[in-house]
């Protein structure tokens, strides 16, 4: 039966979702809906009222790294690595990505000066600690994983960011700036961004109004 992943375009945790089906080749349905005026069946799918929520058949599956893990049992091989020690790392390291996502929001979206600069500082330390975990060119060495489709999203996002107003994020992690640029020339990642996504992300950035749209809004 085929899938159909609820999104809203711009969501990268939605993004996680579309890599994991583009990487296991499943033939999937996208729908997507704004979430400032959501549907009124779509509150009744999702109980958290978030996306992604994963519909197969009458069956609903949400949050991203749910999905993505059961895409993965769902269609070997596995993109998780064989050792169960390693397995559980990625596992926390998936989670610590989902922190990291929420801070880059915080960071475009902050209201106040103060707001703003203690999101960056969030940002820069959290990309501190991740820097030694990856082992390059992707996460765990040679192999695509679920923790790269994890953070390929957000990465997406910082190489823009970066265009837009240079905050020097990534000058003291080359591990990361290499892994960055690695994930966004990996066919499942780049095939997984909606038509102007560059553009709908500055101008949702925009709409905010706050200090952070100052500099990424345009």
């Amino acid at each position: 039966m085929k899938p159909r992943l609820i999104s809203f375009p711009i969501c990268p945790f939605v993004q996680r979702s579309v890599i994991v089906l583009n990487e296991k080749g499943v033939d999937f349905d996208i729908e997507h809906i704004e979430l400032q005026d959501p549907p009124a069946w779509f509150r009744e799918l999702s109980p958290t009222g978030k996306v992604p929520v994963l519909q197969i058949g009458d069956d609903i599956l949400f949050e991203s790294s749910v999905i993505m893990e059961y895409l993965d049992e769902t269609h070997p091989p596995t993109l998780h690595p064989a050792d169960p020690l390693l397995k559980a790392r990625n596992r926390a390291w998936i989670e610590f990505a989902s922190e990291l996502i929420m801070e880059q929001f915080r960071m475009v979206t902050a209201k106040e000066e103060g707001d703003f600069d203690d999101a960056v500082q969030g940002l820069q330390g959290k990309m501190t600690q991740l820097e030694p975990q990856v082992q390059g060119p992707c996460f765990n060495g040679d192999d695509f994983s679920l923790a790269d489709a994890a953070y390929a999203p957000l990465l997406m996002r910082l190489a823009m960011l970066e265009e837009w107003h240079p905050q020097g994020l990534l000058d003291d992690l080359p591990r990361i700036a290499g892994w960055g640029e690695q994930l966004l020339q990996h066919p499942s990642v780049r095939d997984s961004a909606i038509d102007d996504l560059a553009g709908r992300y500055r101008r949702h950035i925009a709409a905010s109004g706050g200090y952070g749209a100052r500099f990424f809004g345009g």
